[in-house]
């Protein structure tokens, strides 16, 4: 595939220590991908527009050791050419493995420990293998792929749409969460999608709270 999908991508945006954020990918519907930067290994979550700039930023911060996907929605076009230029390891809910018959990945079932601070977690719903990835550092971050998208008024919210798999299951997977995280180990939201309506800060702040109000 080109490598210059697009012409001037901007550069990828500092939101927390070691946590930088993609502008929104026109191969993914507009989705948002994040790149951590850890000791243990960086990890890219979903994929950004593929372009020299960005490869060359990635390859600047030491690489790319997993490729997280959070949902169907975010395998672009380009995944093959990430993988294989990068050399990362794509890890998939194993209910959507099937999608990528071609491609070598890690698939898991419930949850898969990719590293001390790093968990992905199955969140079925907006579709079948609808994952967030969980990140310890900074009071907690979970990345939510479009399974918890901001409203207008930038709260989290899972959104009943055409494409959505299993409304019922997706309302069970935003109340597993509740009960798994609490105000002290989650402080950030950060969607994969809808990010505009953030108004600039590029996470939802007062994660676990607003975490609690959806209906």
């Amino acid at each position: 595939m080109n490598l210059n999908t697009i012409k001037s991508p901007k550069p990828p945006r500092l939101l927390l220590e070691d946590l930088f954020a993609f502008a929104p990918n026109r191969e993914i519907l507009g989705g948002t991908s994040y790149f951590i930067v850890e000791e243990s290994g960086n990890i890219l979550i979903d994929c950004p527009a593929y372009h020299h700039d960005h490869l060359q930023f990635l390859q600047g911060k030491g690489g790319v050791k997993w490729l997280f996907l959070t949902h169907r929605g975010g395998i672009s076009p380009s995944l093959k050419s990430w993988q294989t230029t990068l050399g990362c390891n794509i890890i998939i809910q194993e209910q959507e493995a099937y999608l990528l018959p071609n491609i070598p990945v890690t698939s898991f079932e419930r949850e898969m420990v990719i590293s001390e601070t790093l968990i992905g977690i199955w969140t079925p719903g907006h579709s079948t293998g609808s994952a967030c990835l969980y990140w310890q550092k900074h009071g907690g971050v979970l990345f939510t792929g479009r399974h918890l998208l901001p409203n207008q008024q930038g709260n989290p919210v899972p959104l009943k749409l055409e494409k959505t798999f299993h409304w019922g299951r997706q309302l069970q997977s935003v109340a597993q969460l509740c009960d798994r995280f609490s105000p002290d180990n989650l402080h950030y939201i950060c969607p994969g999608a809808n990010t505009g309506f953030l108004r600039g800060k590029g996470f939802i702040e007062n994660a676990y709270e607003r975490l609690t109000r959806v209906p």
